[in-house]
């Protein structure tokens, strides 16, 4: 059995969003909630949002055991950025890049 639950637009890059997931990629769902709890990144705490969520979807659409389920995969993906503009000195401009990402989580229980 496979569970998904994906955030969109989330505000931060997807190079600091993967670093996270790739220390919880393949792990069980207890150690991995427990590693992202206790991180300190902005990331860990948006992708621990994801992965409770799709804890709550397995639990209540599939009815999986919670002890069970594993991270099969998680995906960090590039979304959309914003080009925003900064005044520099003498007339001229910078670009501000605020960048944004999408994390996928699949959970299983085999």
């Amino acid at each position: 059995m496979q569970v998904s639950a994906t955030a969109k637009r989330l505000p931060i890059s997807a190079r600091k969003a993967r670093l996270v997931a790739d220390q919880v990629r393949g792990q069980p769902v207890e150690r991995a909630m427990n590693l992202l709890g206790f991180s300190t990144l902005k990331a860990a705490f948006l992708v621990r949002k994801v992965v409770e969520s799709a804890i709550a979807n397995a639990e209540n659409n599939e009815g999986a055991d919670v002890d069970e389920l594993w991270i099969a995969e998680i995906q960090v993906n590039e979304g959309t950025t914003l080009k925003r503009i900064r005044p520099r000195a003498k007339g001229r401009a910078n670009r501000i890049f605020k960048r944004a990402c999408h994390v996928t989580v699949q959970l299983a229980d085999e």
